[in-house]
C-alpha cells in the first residue's frame, strides 16, 4: 500500500468501535466471496467466474459481486487470454479478420503479442501491425462480442495452466544424479543414435561454475592442464566463490599473478569468456572419463572409500 492508503487504514483501525459477531461474520464472508471471485476471473475469465458464482450464490448475488469486483479491478479486455499458450491462441485466431487479430493483440502482454505476431504469415504481419498502430477507440460492445466468441472457442483451454516438461535440461538434471556407469551407458548409446543431442547434453552436464563441486586434489590436477590465458579469461566474469575455489588451489604467487592479469585485462567479449570456460570444462570431462578425477554428482555411488 502507498502512504495515503496506510494512513487511511490506520485511522480506521484507531476509530474502530466494537464490532458484533454478525458484522464480523458478514465481513469475512464478503471478503471470502470477493477473493474467490477474483481467483475465478484470473483462472477462467468473467463468464467462467459468473457461472460458478451463480451456481453457488444465485444469479443476483453473483452479478453483484462481479460488478463490484470488475469495477475495483478494472479488468482489461481479453484478460482471460493471459494464461493461454501463444501457440494455442494462434491456432484459434489465425483465420480471423486482420482487424480482429489486431484488436486482440492490442490487449495482450507485449511478449505474448510478439510471439503471436511472429507466428503470423509474413504477408499478414505488416497488415496487423499497421492496424494496431492506427487503432483508436473501439466500441465496448464490439470488444465484448469478440471476447465472448473467443472465450467460447478457448473454453477447453483457459482453465488449464500450460506447463513445459521434458527437454534437454530435464535429461541433464537426471544424468547429474545417476551413477557414472549409468550416465556413461546412456551417453554412449546417444552418441550412436543422435550425436548432436549427445554433445548438447555433455555441454550442459558440467558447467564452469560446477568447479566448486570438485575436491581440492582434483581441481589441482585440472589446473595443471589449463592454459593461464584461458583461466584468466574464464574467471573474468564468474561468481566470487568459484574464483576463491580456484585461488585456494594455487600457490600464493600464482594466484596473485592471475589476479593481476585479470585486473589489467580490460573489457572482454562474453563469447571469449564462455569459450575459455568451455575449454576448461572439456578438460575436466576428459580427465573424469580417464578416471583421473572424480566429479561429485550428489547421487548414489559418490561415497569415497578411505
Amino acid at each position: 500500500m502507498d502512504d495515503d492508503e496506510i494512513e487511511r487504514v490506520t485511522l480506521e483501525i484507531a476509530n474502530q468501535k466494537q464490532v458484533s459477531a454478525d458484522q464480523k461474520a458478514a465481513v469475512i464472508s464478503e471478503f471470502y466471496q470477493m477473493a474467490m471471485a477474483k481467483d475465478y476471473i484470473s483462472t477462467g475469465g468473467l463468464e467462467y467466474a459468473q457461472n460458478v458464482l451463480e451456481k453457488a450464490l444465485g444469479a443476483e448475488k453473483a452479478m453483484d459481486i462481479i460488478n463490484r469486483l470488475t469495477t475495483s479491478l478494472q479488468v482489461r479486455p481479453f484478460d482471460f487470454l493471459r494464461k493461454t499458450d501463444p501457440s494455442q491462441l494462434m491456432n484459434f485466431i489465425q483465420n480471423e479478420h486482420p482487424q480482429t487479430i489486431a484488436l486482440i493483440m492490442a490487449y495482450l502482454e507485449p511478449d505474448q503479442a510478439a510471439t503471436v505476431l511472429g507466428s503470423l504469415p509474413p504477408d499478414q504481419q505488416a497488415d496487423v501491425a499497421k492496424r494496431i498502430a492506427v487503432m483508436d477507440r473501439t466500441s465496448p460492445d464490439v470488444i465484448r462480442e469478440v471476447e465472448r466468441v473467443l472465450e467460447r472457442k478457448l473454453s477447453t483451454l483457459v482453465t488449464q495452466d500450460f506447463t513445459t516438461a521434458g527437454g534437454v535440461k530435464s535429461v541433464v538434471e537426471m544424468l547429474n544424479r545417476v551413477d557414472r556407469t549409468t550416465e556413461k551407458s546412456i551417453l554412449e548409446n546417444l552418441e550412436v543414435d543422435n550425436p548432436e543431442l549427445a554433445e548438447e547434453i555433455k555441454r550442459l552436464m558440467f558447467v564452469f561454475e560446477d568447479i566448486v563441486l570438485l575436491d581440492d586434489r582434483s581441481l589441482q590436477l585440472v589446473l595443471r592442464g589449463v592454459d593461464t590465458k584461458d583461466l584468466s579469461l574464464a574467471l573474468k566474469a564468474t561468481p566470487k566463490e568459484v574464483a576463491d575455489k580456484v585461488y585456494k588451489n594455487m600457490s600464493s604467487r600464482a594466484a596473485d599473478m592471475l589476479k593481476e592479469e585479470i585486473e589489467f585485462m580490460g573489457p572482454v567479449k562474453i563469447r571469449d569468456v564462455e569459450e575459455a570456460q568451455q575449454k576448461i570444462v572439456n578438460i575436466i570431462r576428459t580427465m573424469e572419463d580417464k578416471g583421473e578425477i572424480v566429479v561429485s554428482r550428489g547421487g548414489k555411488g559418490d561415497e569415497m572409500i578411505v
